[in-house]
């Protein structure tokens, strides 16, 4: 009798936080099929679970309408290569989406279309803006895995199927981070006061926000000399932030690091953070937060009349309130984000109730993600 052939399971995932998650479910797929073979659009995370990428995940991260067009030639010809490939030379058994729905929920409904069984991971967030999106969503995707519990629900009521999954981050990130052993890595003293600052992981995002966020430090350094600051850098973008790091007059007390987000905000007592999903790894560290956020002018205007809530960073979004600060466009001034950062830090009980709520959502998105989204990527194939 011969044995079956391995699954093929194609996957796109956008920018960092995409690599991220998809090589945390790569990780579970392949205890279910440990002969998997794996291809697509990834980064170093997917890689290290036997990922063949055809395209880096970074060729993805853009974000903002204007943005977009920028690299819209670029994007769309990645688009129809890796379709024509999948339709032809290299089909798969199931397609998976992972987050970048601009670009992969028209790449799932061609691949539908013709046969191929399609799962979206993350639902676009059609409960915060661009509401209509929903159906595109029931065209391209057989199946939505969602990482936020109430998700589900919503898509069942226009009848596409979906499971929560819960928050792959969540099974990642200790439920009582180790800020000891962190510091200890980082060579930071117990006594340290440490702000980590997060200016995103997109050369836009670091276009738009990283000389704000370093004058913001340069503020906080003036107001408390003993100040240290963490900043993870991703490879590709180290060298501009370390420019905009001098810039700002910047020196000794800032530790510009490979990466090693995780480890700057178990070690830090607050960061200045951009909205996105480190938001969230910030909150799963329990860590008091500044969220900010800038962009394109044009591409702000469009994005804010789509706006369906108050809130824009995920923590405000899942509490149902301002629980961090966060500021946008004009308001992210240096003066106004170094100010939110030493509230907090002059606001010891504020922190420990902010924790406390933090540790609640923590338990909320604890699940075992990657045994349920390869139970319900089964079922999809046996479908």
């Amino acid at each position: 009798m011969n044995a079956p052939a391995p699954k093929r399971l194609a996957l796109v995932a956008g920018e960092t936080s995409g690599d991220l998650l998809a090589g945390l479910l790569l990780g579970g797929v392949r205890e279910r099929w440990p002969d998997l073979k794996s291809f697509g659009i990834g980064g170093a995370n997917m890689a290290a679970q036997g990922f063949e990428a055809w395209w880096p995940s970074e060729k993805l991260a853009v974000r903002g309408y204007v943005e977009v067009l920028r690299h819209y030639r670029e994007i769309v010809g990645i688009r129809d290569r890796v379709r024509q490939r999948l339709l032809v030379s290299d089909r798969p058994d199931v397609f998976i989406g992972v987050d970048a729905p601009d670009f992969n929920l028209d790449l799932e409904a061609a691949l539908k279309a013709r046969g191929v069984r399609t799962v979206h991971f993350v639902c676009p967030s059609i409960w915060a803006w661009r509401a209509e999106r929903v159906e595109k969503i029931r065209r391209s995707a057989d199946h939505v895995l969602c990482i936020f519990p109430f998700e589900p629900g919503l898509l069942a009521q226009h009848g596409i199927g979906a499971t929560y999954v819960g928050h792959p981050l969540a099974s990642v990130i200790p439920m009582q981070p180790d800020r000891s052993a962190a510091r200890s890595m980082l060579g930071l003293g117990g006594d340290d006061m440490v702000v980590a600052i997060l200016p995103g992981s997109r050369a836009s995002e670091v276009q738009y926000l990283a000389q704000t966020f370093f004058e913001a430090a340069a503020f906080m350094k003036r107001a408390r000399p003993g100040l240290r600051f963490l900043v993870p850098a991703v490879p590709a973008l180290r060298e501009r932030i370390v420019s905009a790091v001098r810039a700002a007059g910047l020196g000794e007390e800032t530790l510009v690091l490979a990466g090693q987000s995780h480890a700057a905000l178990a070690a830090c007592d607050v960061t200045l953070i951009a909205s996105g999903t480190a938001t969230l790894e910030a909150a799963l560290f329990k860590r008091p937060m500044v969220i900010a956020y800038n962009m394109n002018w044009l591409s702000w205007q469009i994005m804010r009349r789509k706006q369906l809530q108050p809130w824009v960073g995920l923590p405000n979004i899942l509490s149902g309130e301002f629980v961090v600060p966060e500021y946008l466009q004009e308001a992210a001034t240096p003066q106004a984000l170094s100010r939110g950062v030493l509230d907090w830090l002059d606001a010891p009980a504020r922190i420990t109730a902010l924790q406390q709520r933090f540790e609640a959502l923590h338990h909320t998105l604890l699940r075992d993600t990657a045994r349920l989204a390869t139970d319900a990527i089964e079922k999809v194939l046996e479908g």
